[in-house]
């Protein structure tokens, strides 16, 4: 039977506690720093060699998809009961909202190091450490609303752009696509500052600190956040019934992205499945 992935509000005390517990635990075990050098590993850009399947890639969706998946088993091996709780930053917009609670996520980041002082991922609490992808310190580092530049969390409206748009992506397949709902909700967009940021990478600069780059799981809201972007995919899905993952054949030898992105029939490195494998979830989770 299918579980289910709720929005965080929603949860009780009692699930707010086994969720933490949970993610306490697979840090304990050394799995959690896995996930962070997974993502750093496939973190590739667009002016980089070779195939890009985590970020500005079709493939942003599918494997973000697997990716949240892995978690969540890891996370059901230690309690069954747990599942990823999204995180609607479209409603829940400010630093006092959920998920930034002490008994949650825990909130900002102090002046002048950004240290996140308060709740069970505090340095200070003993129990999250980081250990890769570090640049300055050990301790779990945030900046929300970016105030040194102040950035506003997607609204609803923008979110909607994304959703309305009935193809799923579109060529060169990259950063620099206009067209299509995988970057629009992805969120590569051209200019400076915060208008080239929108929905997915903009919740990542407004969350700030270790949230940025490729160490970004660093921050456990890194899986509400995906989970709320998952769940904007199945949103898409069900309205534009015919709507599927592009491209559906790799680009030919004479393209600039022959080699770069997965096809819908590809192999999602460092997985078996294929994006056409992921498109229909429904027997393992469902949203509420």
């Amino acid at each position: 039977m299918a579980y289910v992935r709720r929005n965080v509000r929603t949860l009780t005390a009692g699930e707010r506690r086994r969720f933490v517990d949970a993610l306490l635990a697979v840090k304990r075990r050394g799995e959690y720093d896995e996930f962070v050098r997974l993502h750093i590993h496939y973190y590739t850009a667009d002016g980089e060699d070779g195939l890009r399947v985590a970020h500005m890639a079709p493939s942003f969706l599918p494997w973000h998809r697997r990716f949240l998946l892995e978690l969540e088993r890891a996370l059901r091996r230690v309690d069954s009961s747990v599942t990823v709780p999204y995180w609607d930053w479209t409603r829940d917009r400010t630093t006092a909202s959920v998920p930034w609670t002490r008994d949650l996520l825990g909130g900002d980041g102090r002046r002048p190091d950004r240290q996140v002082m308060t709740g069970p991922f505090a340095y200070t609490a003993g129990h999250w450490t980081l250990k890769e992808g570090v640049t300055d310190a050990a301790f779990l580092t945030r900046e929300l609303g970016g105030s040194g530049d102040p950035l506003e969390l997607p609204t609803g409206g923008e979110l909607r752009r994304a959703l309305d748009d009935p193809v799923y992506d579109a060529w060169p397949w990259n950063s620099t696509v206009r067209e299509g709902f995988r970057n629009k909700l992805e969120g590569w967009g051209s200019g400076t500052g915060s208008s080239s940021w929108h929905n997915h990478n903009r919740v990542h600069r407004w969350v700030g600190g270790a949230m940025l780059g490729g160490a970004s799981v660093n921050d456990p809201v890194f899986w509400l956040h995906h989970a709320f972007v998952d769940l904007q995919w199945h949103r898409w899905q069900s309205a534009h019934r015919d709507g599927r993952y592009l491209p559906d054949r790799p680009p030919g030898a004479g393209d600039g992205q022959h080699g770069r992105v997965v096809a819908r029939h590809d192999r999602l490195p460092p997985w078996d499945e294929t994006p056409d494998q992921l498109e229909d979830v429904s027997r393992i989770y469902r949203y509420a």
